[in-house]
């Protein structure tokens, strides 16, 4: 019996690589949410960018709450099981009436796990509709392995080394995920996804959890941490702690070494062993 999500979702999710919206937070939820993050960036002048939007559960109380919050718990162990890790995350945030766009890419192809089985909870704090730049996705092609990336860093490209999908697909291609304030999405890391332009008249905000079932490894040259979030951690990652005091000396130290891993991992490359199962 599933906890969160139906049957259906989940027949949906492996079908097509994707499932669309779910339900997972009030309405005084998200405002407490968005609230404090918008008075972080309002104390310091900015919009959050790097490196406090990756990783960022290990920064912020908002961003913590999300990555250990039980509805959208339930619905990752639906699909991966009862032992969950959080391996990554980034807040995705785009302005009003901006160009910011992802390109179309697979997220296997640059987070180096085996085998391909985690899922990224893409939580909306504001409503990421069509005309606000939402994620597209070409259904059922988390099935068809992987396609050939590159980097193409440009200014507007919210994935800081530009990667995407060598082949071009124009912003029409794929089917729409629009989800409104309070709701997610679940995506496959095989799944081709994408988003374009922000034209509405508000923020598009949305916090992409990484989650992996513990059992996955990482086959890089660089073992990264990962932060146990429910049930038992198999020990195949360097662990985090979860944050105790926000934006705390202790907070920023363990933010720092965490990111400098991924980063370090991300900069290394690629290798699998005869011992690990290939992609």
């Amino acid at each position: 019996m599933t906890r969160l999500l139906s049957q259906d979702q989940v027949q949906n999710y492996e079908r097509d690589g994707f499932v669309c919206p779910i339900h997972v937070l009030e309405p005084g939820e998200v405002s407490a949410l968005r609230g404090e993050l918008q008075a972080w960036e309002q104390a310091r002048g900015a919009a959050i960018d790097f490196p406090e939007k990756s990783k960022s559960y290990l920064l912020f109380n908002w961003a913590d709450q999300l990555v250990h919050h039980p509805k959208i718990l339930d619905a990752v162990q639906d699909l991966i099981g009862p032992d969950i890790l959080v391996y990554h995350s980034t807040l995705f945030l785009k302005e009003a009436h901006t160009p910011a766009y992802v390109r179309w890419h697979q997220d296997s192809t640059y987070f180096y796990l085996s085998p391909h089985q985690h899922v990224t909870a893409w939580v909306a704090l504001s409503d990421a509709t069509e005309l606000a730049g939402c994620m597209r996705a070409l259904p059922g092609s988390h099935r068809l392995g992987a396609f050939a990336h590159d980097d193409k860093p440009e200014p507007m490209n919210m994935i800081r080394r530009g990667q995407g999908i060598s082949e071009r697909f124009d912003q029409e291609t794929g089917t729409a995920m629009p989800v409104l304030a309070g709701q997610m999405s679940l995506h496959h890391t095989d799944l081709v996804h994408a988003s374009g332009a922000n034209d509405s008249d508000d923020r598009r905000i949305g916090y992409a959890i990484s989650y992996v079932p513990a059992h996955v490894r990482p086959t890089g040259h660089v073992r990264p941490s990962a932060l146990c979030v429910r049930g038992r951690d198999h020990g195949h990652f360097v662990p985090e702690k979860r944050l105790e005091t926000p934006l705390s000396e202790q907070a920023f130290a363990q933010h720092g070494q965490a990111l400098a891993l991924f980063r370090s991992l991300q900069d290394s490359g690629f290798s699998v062993t005869p011992t690990q199962e290939a992609p």
